[in-house]
């Protein structure tokens, strides 16, 4: 009996407590459920500020007819064999062509009631018509005002008005974590919500160095590009941009162009139709430990100059590659991204403080910012290595250029790599990079170049400065016996 009833006493307390866990799990859940967020407001109120944009591109046919009949239309097929130079396909030339229609598809949104319209630059990159849809199923010509391809944001007109306008936000408030929605038309469905989180923020991607990217995984596609970033107040954010997939869709990374970046630029280009920036003259890199290590620095933080335009601002206002820009106008740079933004920034013919470390020394200048020109990529042919020249102790074969390649190179002084073999080519250089300096040093001859890198010792790490296209940047290697 006394066994009987200590089971059923136990049995008794463990029903007991499972039915009130049941009950705590039950309640949190519902508490949880009730603290998610409700779009349909926003949906509702700021639908109608988004817009489907459709671009019609005339191009031109060669001599042989599409390789694939019935499928001309096909804007991916069109696509595939264009980047692969198929003959027979619109921008292949040839002869007796004939006139040829492409359309694509993307999104944008209203920021006047007058008509103006932001979205991406690569969206209507090229077009010869392109066609507005308002929610409410009016269409317009757009005429395009204009675009800047280095931060994709373009800006559009159609003739209207009374038109609803987006509140436009404010980036820096956002938080890691915080929810955010999109509308746009993936794959043309139109005015489709997605939604997600704020990933990270002030993201660099390759390639793109005046804009800080809004990371976040809203289900972003196809269609979507132009369309804009919403917080839960119903607030523009960002201008979605990019996507990171491998499939073609959406793989939960997606970019986004902060909204003061693309006011900023939308501003501009509505005042005179192109945009303004702050140029220096610089290449720069990011400062990796073995770099920091070859320069003797003690951290990673700060823009390493990897090299420095002839008679650029950079080079009149006395910086030199090697020098790492830790602050520029007062704004302290951590990493190489930080830089351009700030110059970019920055209005032409402005003097701003620029403070540098230079050989382990803090070094301050004053330079005056100059306007971003467009630049041209000269190529240097290596051509064949000199007689009896051999591998260095990095694995490089070198020549000296030509007075014809140092005209291309605005008299720059370098030496060829012919090939690159060992430790060289391990760290990435290549044949065709052009060696202006190892270290702090400028490289003046294949003679004077060996002689340093024999005076390195084995273990130690080289940072060699190297021009490839219109590139350049440091290249740590460690020297071997």
């Amino acid at each position: 009996m006394l066994n009987l009833s200590f089971s059923q006493l136990t049995l008794s307390k463990w029903v007991s407590t499972a039915t009130l866990l049941f009950t705590f799990i039950s309640t949190s859940q519902a508490g949880a459920a009730g603290n998610l967020p409700d779009f349909t407001e926003l949906a509702e109120k700021h639908g109608a500020e988004v817009v489907n944009i459709s671009v019609t591109q005339v191009a031109q046919t060669g001599g042989a007819a599409f390789p694939f009949p019935g499928m001309e239309n096909d804007e991916n097929l069109q696509e595939f064999f264009k980047r692969f130079g198929i003959p027979g396909v619109p921008g292949q030339g040839g002869q007796g062509g004939q006139e040829f229609k492409s359309q694509s598809l993307g999104s944008g949104f209203i920021i006047s009631n007058d008509g103006y319209i932001l979205t991406n630059a690569h969206v209507i990159n090229e077009a010869d018509e392109v066609l507005v849809k308002l929610s409410d199923k009016r269409e317009f010509k757009a005429k395009i005002i204009g675009a800047d391809k280095r931060t994709d944001v373009a800006l559009i007109k159609i003739e209207a008005t009374n038109l609803p306008k987006a509140t436009i936000g404010d980036p820096a408030a956002l938080k890691v974590g915080e929810w955010v929605a999109a509308i746009g038309s993936p794959f043309g469905l139109e005015n489709t919500m997605t939604q997600g989180i704020v990933s990270a923020k002030g993201r660099a991607l390759p390639q793109e160095n005046f804009v800080p990217f809004i990371q976040t995984d809203v289900a972003i596609n196809p269609g979507n590009s132009g369309g804009p970033l919403y917080n839960l107040r119903g607030e523009v954010v960002g201008v979605n941009s990019q996507i990171y997939s491998r499939s073609g869709g959406s793989m939960g990374l997606s970019f986004s162009i902060p909204i003061d970046v693309a006011i900023d630029i939308s501003n501009q280009l509505k005042a005179s139709g192109k945009v303004t920036r702050g140029w220096l003259g610089v290449a720069i890199q990011e400062l990796t430990k073995e770099l920091a290590e070859s320069f003797g620095m003690k951290n990673t933080n700060g823009a390493l100059i990897a090299g420095v335009e002839k008679n650029s601002p950079a080079d009149k206002g006395g910086l030199l590659a090697g020098d790492v820009i830790t602050k520029f106008d007062g704004k302290v740079i951590t990493s190489s991204s930080d830089l351009p933004r700030a110059v970019g920034a920055t209005k032409p013919g402005k003097i701003v403080p620029v403070e540098v470390l230079r050989k382990g020394a803090v070094k301050n200048l004053n330079i005056g910012v100059g306007e971003m020109p467009t630049d041209s990529v000269e190529v240097i042919t290596p051509g064949k290595a000199p007689a009896k020249a051999e591998a260095n102790k990095i694995g490089l074969t070198l020549k000296e250029l030509t007075p014809q390649q140092k005209k291309k190179l605005n008299g720059k002084n370098g030496l060829v790599v012919v090939e690159s073999t060992g430790a060289a080519a391990q760290a990435g250089i290549r044949r065709g990079d052009v060696i202006l300096g190892l270290n702090n040093a400028e490289s003046q001859s294949v003679e004077l170049f060996n002689k340093q890198i024999n005076a390195i010792a084995a273990g130690k790490t080289v940072a060699v400065l190297v021009l490839r296209g219109e590139n350049t940047l440091y290249v740590p290697i460690k020297v071997t016996k």
